[in-house]
């Protein structure tokens, strides 16, 4: 297979993108890859490192501030549209793959203008301004939650899941024990992204006292900028705190809660580990997509959301008590939790598509 894959600006586009690649890899390894992705943003490191031919095209996302900002905007997205169909006809796909971001705009809309097959991927409950604009172009439009099918032509939609969920199934669980943690207490991890965010450091700080002497556990990552902050603070025996962690994934699959934000990458990954949760969603995101990706969770008691203004330490403490207090309400949000989950996603994915392009 021939396949183009488009996705930028964040890691809940490039890493589903990535686990797309690497399951038509796994299922036809003489495949070839092109890679679209902006000029300056994260994917422009990570995808060359992967060994995967790279484009970088230069593009910006509409300013809904000041609409006379969009003219320059546009001016970007005609060349990267022209750019992109030289690009697509030398390279000539039997697929091109849109996974989000405002990059797939041009490379998609050049692409059906060429006549090529064209998917996209909607990670989040509600789509996104280039997702809901490229499915008029698109042949099949897969989502990861069921919510998100009332945006699009039902007679494209097909529910696949994310397939960031299916390679987390297959990562190896690390124990508790080699962090330091007693394998027969529970364990709850707290973590508001790899960079942290400066609103919820200060929570989780003030929330620390609050642990000493419980009966449970407490792993909180709190992203690089915001270690140091931590360290002034008196910390219980049974809370460990950390700046970052490349195996974290590993780790969640032995572990008990997570109170975290409600990425699309993180409800992914949840959902494929089958782990009871606490929401905090980003009030700064577009269109509010992570309190809507959380809605859906709690809407199928697989979480409980906890409002950003309405995080404390008296809140939070109450809720992992109550989660842990009623084995019959912890037992139903796992499970819960673990039916969201769509373990064969990115061969779902690949199905599709081999049926699509024959």
């Amino acid at each position: 297979m021939r396949a183009v894959v488009v996705a930028g600006g964040t890691g809940g586009h490039i890493y589903p993108a990535i686990a797309i690649i690497n399951k038509i890899k796994e299922k036809e390894n003489n495949s070839e890859f092109l890679y679209f992705g902006t000029t300056d943003r994260m994917e422009k490191d990570i995808i060359p490192k992967l060994g995967i031919p790279y484009i970088g095209l230069s593009m910006s996302g509409l300013n809904r501030k000041n609409i006379f900002k969009n003219f320059s905007v546009m001016k970007k997205f005609f060349e990267a549209v022209n750019t992109a169909k030289d690009e697509l006809k030398k390279f000539n796909p039997d697929i091109v793959i849109g996974v989000g971001g405002y990059i797939t705009a041009p490379v998609l809309y050049a692409a059906h203008s060429l006549k090529y097959k064209v998917v996209i991927h909607e990670q989040n409950s509600i789509p996104g301004v280039s997702n809901k604009f490229l499915s008029n172009f698109a042949d099949k439009v897969f989502i990861s939650l069921p919510n998100s099918a009332k945006y699009f032509n039902s007679k494209k939609v097909i529910y696949t899941g994310n397939p960031r969920s299916e390679e987390i199934k297959n990562v190896q669980k690390k124990s508790r024990e080699t962090l330091g943690f007693d394998k027969d207490k529970k364990l709850v991890v707290i973590v508001m992204g790899s960079l942290g965010s400066t609103t919820m450091s200060k929570k989780i700080i003030d929330l620390i006292p609050g642990f000493d002497n419980k009966s449970y556990q407490v792993l909180i990552v709190t992203g690089k900028d915001y270690y140091e902050e931590f360290l002034k603070e008196n910390i219980p025996n049974n809370v460990k705190v950390v700046p970052f962690m490349d195996d974290l994934i590993n780790y969640l699959k032995d572990s008990d809660l997570i109170i975290s934000r409600a990425g699309a990458s993180t409800i992914a990954e949840i959902t494929s580990i089958g782990l009871p949760a606490i929401l905090v969603p980003s009030p700064y995101v577009t269109h509010n997509h992570q309190f809507l990706n959380a809605k859906e969770l709690e809407e199928n008691n697989a979480c409980v959301i906890v409002p950003e203004e309405e995080f404390s330490r008296k809140k939070i403490i109450l809720e992992i008590d109550k989660l842990f207090d009623n084995l019959d309400l912890y037992s139903k949000m796992k499970e819960s939790s673990k039916k969201l989950g769509v373990l064969d996603s990115a061969s779902k994915i690949y199905d599709e598509i081999k049926q699509l392009i024959g």
